[in-house]
């Protein structure tokens, strides 16, 4: 890993789905899932040996793709060159809602921490997927270089991924329903009437179906909608955009965020959306990811109570474990 002169590490994984090279320019760790295609195992490097045109027309040609956990045993080898680099190390990982890598994470970081009872390594659900992840570790990293600490950063990353909003939209359901997300009534109805979903995420990290449309451009409208409801540009006016190879309507959607907002223009970053989540969610996706408002909201007085109360039980199990 080559890093910054911080005084943290941070590290991250593959399902960030961010540029490879902006990835790059922010000098922190990454690891990568794999993938199983029909002539065998590869990993996702953020399409730097590869593009994703070349992946989703395989997609395309009726080839599934088989996503699966990063090995264990790598997680340990990153743990101890994090331990070698003698500095504090955040990890911040993909969402247990969708994954279980968190977990392996988290039991490989107190392998090495009793190994080296010393070190500083801590590990962040970010409970968000692919260009929502990938928002939150891009802040992170400017939160670092402003000189957070590490424990301060894991206190921030925890607050901060609640405010991080994103939105996305498929052409149909198959994929969705073929990786178990939907049931396969639903995505039946859904192709029959061209219904697009407009999906989120919630609390616990997991898909959620806030809305539908009827037909293509009114869900890449709603899109927009969301993002003019609900971004909060006087505190960060950074937006990332991604398709599933889906330049024209990127290109599309990029210059009518620019149009909207003329008076404060966004930021924007541009992305493919990986293979790992384009295993589930097939060709032609759509996704933006904003800073927004406290998606802790909309959730209803007694499922705050039912979060807190899980909340608590959590740390307890986790001081008991300690």
């Amino acid at each position: 890993m080559n890093f910054k002169t911080r005084q943290i590490n941070i590290v991250s994984d593959s399902c960030c789905d961010l540029p490879h090279d902006l990835y790059g320019s922010l000098s922190i760790g990454l690891m990568k899932f794999p993938y199983l295609m029909d002539d065998g195992e590869y990993f996702d490097d953020l399409y730097e040996a590869s593009t994703a045109h070349q992946f989703y027309e395989r997609l395309r040609k009726g080839e599934q793709a088989k996503t699966a956990q990063i090995p264990y045993a790598h997680i340990l080898e990153v743990f101890e060159q994090a331990v070698q680099e003698q500095l504090p190390t955040v990890f911040l990982c993909f969402t247990s809602g969708l994954s279980g890598n968190y977990e392996l994470m988290q039991q490989a970081c107190n392998e090495t921490l009793e190994k080296y009872p010393d070190a500083e390594l801590y590990v962040v659900d970010t409970l968000l997927p692919s260009i929502a992840e990938g928002l939150l570790v891009w802040e992170a990293v400017r939160q670092a270089d402003r000189g957070l600490s590490a424990q301060e950063l894991v206190a921030w990353a925890e607050e901060a991924r609640y405010y991080v909003n994103a939105f996305f939209t498929v052409p149909d359901l198959e994929s969705l329903r073929r990786g178990g997300r939907i049931p396969d009534f639903a995505a039946t109805a859904g192709t029959t009437l061209d219904i697009k979903p407009i999906i989120t995420i919630d609390l616990e990290g997991k898909l959620k179906l806030c809305a539908a449309a009827r037909g293509r451009k009114k869900s890449i409208k709603l899109l927009l909608q969301y993002y003019d409801e609900i971004s909060r540009p006087e505190e960060s006016n950074v937006v990332i955009v991604a398709s599933a190879d889906s330049p024209k309507e990127l290109k599309q959607m990029t210059e009518q965020l620019l149009k909207n907002t003329e008076s404060k223009p966004p930021a924007i970053i541009t992305s493919s959306i990986g293979p790992v989540i384009g295993a589930h969610v097939g060709p032609d996706m759509i996704a933006i990811s904003f800073w927004g408002q406290d998606r802790r909201e909309n959730v209803s007085l007694t499922d705050r109570i039912a979060n807190a109360v899980s909340n608590r039980s959590e740390a307890l199990k986790a001081r008991l474990r300690g």
